[in-house]
């Protein structure tokens, strides 16, 4: 495969062996002491070894302090490494958790204060006022779309209630999305990222905001993903199909600047209440809600049957039924229940859902009751 460059706004080498190219383009930049942010199991493995054999001529340190879903003390922990090892840059090499806390890195090893201060959310929310490190993003996951998005998703320390920092000033300076970087995912995660992509296009598309550019670029990478997740599933070195997952993702990260909607609330609270894995909650939660919004857009749900390639779909059911049919093929099977989340769990799941920033861009208002209602019909 060769490298495609293009931006969007991000500047992106895209293809088998982008990897290679980093040092050279630091090197360019008149950098030479990066701090590799990556997440604990990933350091562990042959692939971050393989990644620093390229960059031979830079003087590299590795934090890899990230495991599960990121925490604030993670980030601050990334800030106080980046200052030890006096680094000139941040390369993020991961999935969306160490990519989200490499952005965040750079504002904290630059600003004073927490990063809760940083959130858009926060009442005195504090501006990101410095020029901050060069930094550079490596996906290892086709899920979160990461390393193209403007915003950072950490957790509070204490309740693990997910926050945003969000400002385009943290994105990327470049990418490279190899996807040969993927090839060594179990499925089971190739599975739960690739619906997370897959949730992304869907959710961005159905937003009622308006955002033509988003829309035709959601129902691309819907076509993209609907096509290749099963294959790179069940084939793990089909270059091809891991290429075509990590084209869908970006693109999915790039559309939900639109914004996303209900499922995502749900999946923000599963990940806060029960740590489920962001994507998992996605799939568990996607086929339930979206069949509650089928009357609010039957028009646009005809549209995403089309880009999935399903056929003829006047009212929804049949994408439904797709995306239920989709995730028995790839093995992601039974509710929540499965993954540990009860009726005790609801309590906590269905405030934090309702009142989380994305469901106020669901295409069917909701309330809380609706979202005890999709909880308990995905159990």
């Amino acid at each position: 495969m060769s490298i495609t460059r293009f931006a969007f706004p991000t500047p992106i080498h895209f293809g088998t062996g982008a990897r290679t190219l980093v040092a050279a383009h630091v090197l360019e930049q008149g950098l030479r002491r990066p701090l590799i942010v990556t997440d604990r199991a990933l350091a562990a493995l042959p692939v971050l070894a393989e990644f620093r054999s390229h960059l031979r001529e830079l003087d590299v340190a590795v934090f890899d302090g990230i495991h599960g879903n990121p925490t604030c003390a993670m980030v601050m922990a990334g800030a106080e490494a980046f200052k030890a090892h006096r680094a000139d840059c941040v390369v993020g090499f991961g999935g969306g958790a160490a990519l989200d806390v490499a952005k965040v890195v750079g504002v904290m090893a630059t600003h004073d204060g927490d990063v809760l201060e940083y959130v858009w959310d926060h009442p005195n929310v504090r501006p990101i006022r410095h020029a901050l490190p060069y930094f550079v993003a490596l996906p290892t996951t086709s899920g979160t779309g990461s390393e193209v998005g403007r915003s950072a998703v950490v957790s509070e320390n204490d309740t693990h209630r997910k926050r945003t920092v969000f400002d385009p000033k943290i994105l990327a300076r470049a990418v490279f999305a190899d996807p040969e970087l993927t090839l060594a995912l179990p499925a089971a995660v190739t599975a739960a990222t690739g619906m997370d992509a897959l949730t992304h296009n869907i959710e961005s598309y159905l937003s009622p905001a308006y955002h033509p550019l988003c829309d035709g670029i959601a129902l691309e990478g819907l076509r993209i993903g609907a096509r290749a997740l099963a294959t790179a599933v069940h084939e793990p070195g089909n270059l091809a199909a891991r290429a075509d997952m990590m084209m869908s993702s970006m693109m999915g990260a790039i559309a939900f600047q639109k914004d996303l909607g209900s499922v995502h609330a749900c999946a923000h609270a599963l990940g806060a209440v029960c740590d489920l894995h962001h994507g998992l909650a996605n799939a568990l939660m996607i086929d339930t809600v979206l069949d509650w919004n089928r009357e609010a857009v039957p028009a646009k749900f005809a549209e995403l049957s089309h880009a999935a390639g399903i056929g003829p779909d006047a009212d929804g059911a049949g994408f439904i039924g797709w995306l239920r049919a989709l995730k028995q093929r790839i093995g992601i099977a039974g509710g929540l229940a499965r993954h540990g989340v009860t009726r005790a769990h609801l309590p906590q799941l269905v405030p934090l859902a309702a009142q989380d920033f994305t469901a106020q861009t669901n295409p069917r208002p909701t309330v809380e009751a609706d979202y005890e209602r999709f909880f308990l019909a995905a159990m």
